[in-house]
């Protein structure tokens, strides 16, 4: 990178950058606190890797202004390594996720988003909000009437201050007025001092009190590649978000090795693994976060206000974070993709659905991008196959019959190529023009094959023209039509 690239992504938005950071760092601490919970470990091991991650990743990732932290998704996939084995199998764990992590970006790995469609991104988009704003709901269940009214003046201030000033970002303003009014006023609301103790030491570096051994390594490799899958999954689709958020590209690649230097660094200091966070990184770029720094200083930030402003950190009230996290939830969702579900083909407002319902489901990003990624894949698969087409004309003599095939030949289209051939027609010759054709696979090759070998047993002579080079490179591999005994293995069958 350029010296001048370098001052952009890091001081061309200072001012901003370092308001977001505070929002974000603000925002972190009660995550942070929930997922170590979720997790079954000490609030320190999330807010310690949330620190980590955020620093390390600020320099080795490959999309400025993304957040990444201890996430509610990759704390779920540790519960039962934690409660089986304890704290220190998790931290050797995360370390190993980060390696693996590094593997997939050296390989490559990060180049697959190129398969993830527009209606699965849209998908997992809505899904993510929907989760964001239920994960709000336990606050907003069995309490008195003033967190009501907090969470509504939070909503006001943020929504209606930008119509006035954008000099600081609303949501920082409702964390500071929302606090001041809790304290002077002595407000009966969940603060975030009652999620969980605060630390109040720096975090130290520590190597993982496990035996170095196969065992070992069998007790936390199978954590670890799961891990590995739904940290980058996550990671590598908010980077595709925060990209349509700011009109900006990113290195995915890049992303997959920075993830993993900051789960190993994380792993190291005490830590558990973490990933991107959709709801943080939303946060960071409407309060107007947008270069690395903004992510450099929500760590640094956290570790501040939890070590330095620890008390009144603990006074802030949930309720003025819920207020953010709504803010979140509704800039996240794709309002327009409601109107879509209309418009668009009805296999890609399918796709956008089904990517929802599997992920709010199953509360498991994963699952619901695979799912949508696979419909993806088999609606394209359904639709290429529709537009295979074999023309014929017979010769004047009534000898000769020639086939025009056209389309894309592969295993969902490989029967109706066959099909489109009559068999039992008296024919001397035959003709099979594939130069508007393209064979992709083996099960293609079966295809022509089996269209030659049957042409063949009734008599006729077949001649195959028009194959382009990576066709006839697949027919030479694996074609079986003008291998000795293909008749009487055809007639076997």
């Amino acid at each position: 990178m350029t010296l001048a690239g370098i001052r952009q992504t890091w001081f061309g938005n200072i001012k901003g950058d370092a308001l977001a950071g505070i929002v974000v760092a603000l925002a972190l601490i009660p995550e942070a606190i929930a997922f170590s919970i979720i997790a079954g470990v000490d609030p320190a091991v999330g807010l310690y890797a949330s620190f980590a991650i955020c620093v390390v990743i600020a320099f080795a990732g490959g999309r400025p202004g993304m957040i990444s932290a201890a996430t509610g998704a990759m704390a779920l996939l540790m519960v039962t390594l934690v409660r089986e084995h304890g704290l220190q199998y998790l931290l050797a764990a995360t370390v190993l996720t980060g390696i693996l992590q590094i593997i997939a970006g050296y390989i490559k790995l990060g180049s697959l988003m190129r398969f993830v469609s527009k209606s699965v991104v849209t998908g997992f988009v809505n899904a993510l909000a929907i989760l964001i704003f239920m994960a709000q709901l336990p606050e907003l269940t069995g309490v008195a009437w003033p967190t009501y009214a907090m969470v509504a003046a939070g909503l006001a201030i943020i929504y209606l201050l930008p119509r006035v000033t954008r000099a600081i970002p609303s949501p920082l303003v409702a964390i500071v007025v929302l606090t001041a009014l809790s304290i002077f006023m002595g407000l009966e609301v969940r603060t975030v001092g009652d999620m969980g103790q605060l630390p109040a030491t720096l975090p130290m570096f520590l190597i993982p009190d496990i035996p170095l051994n196969l065992d070992t390594l069998m007790i936390i490799l199978p954590y670890s590649v799961t891990l590995m899958m739904v940290g980058l999954l996550e990671s590598l689709m908010t980077a595709t978000i925060v990209d349509d958020l700011t009109d900006t590209p990113s290195d995915k690649n890049r992303e997959c090795k920075g993830q993993g230097l900051s789960n190993i660094v994380a792993g190291f200091f005490g830590g558990m693994a973490g990933c991107a966070m959709i709801g943080q990184s939303v946060i960071n770029v409407k309060s107007g976060g947008r270069g690395r720094l903004s992510t450099l200083l929500a760590g640094v930030f956290l570790l501040f206000m939890i070590l330095v402003l620890g008390p009144w950190v603990a006074q802030i009230p949930m309720p003025a974070l819920v207020a953010v996290m709504i803010m979140v939830a509704i800039g996240t969702f794709n309002w327009g993709s409601i109107k879509s579900l209309v418009q668009h083909p009805k296999s890609s407002s399918f796709v956008m659905l089904a990517t929802v319902v599997v992920t709010v489901a199953t509360h498991d990003l994963a699952k619901g991008v695979f799912t949508g990624v696979l419909l993806s894949g088999i609606f394209f698969a359904q639709k290429v196959a529709r537009v295979v087409a074999v023309r014929s004309t017979l010769s004047e003599d009534g000898t000769t019959r020639e086939y025009v095939v056209l389309g894309q030949i592969f295993f969902a289209s490989a029967d109706a190529f066959v099909g489109a051939f009559d068999f039992k027609e008296a024919l001397d010759h035959v003709r099979i023009d594939v130069s508007r054709a393209h064979f992709w696979d083996v099960s293609a090759i079966a295809a022509l094959d089996k269209a030659i070998l049957k042409f063949r047993r009734e008599g006729a002579e077949v001649e195959v023209t028009g194959l382009n080079e990576a066709s006839a490179t697949m027919v030479d591999r694996f074609g079986t039509h003008d291998k000795p005994g293909a008749l009487e293995r055809l007639l076997a069958h």
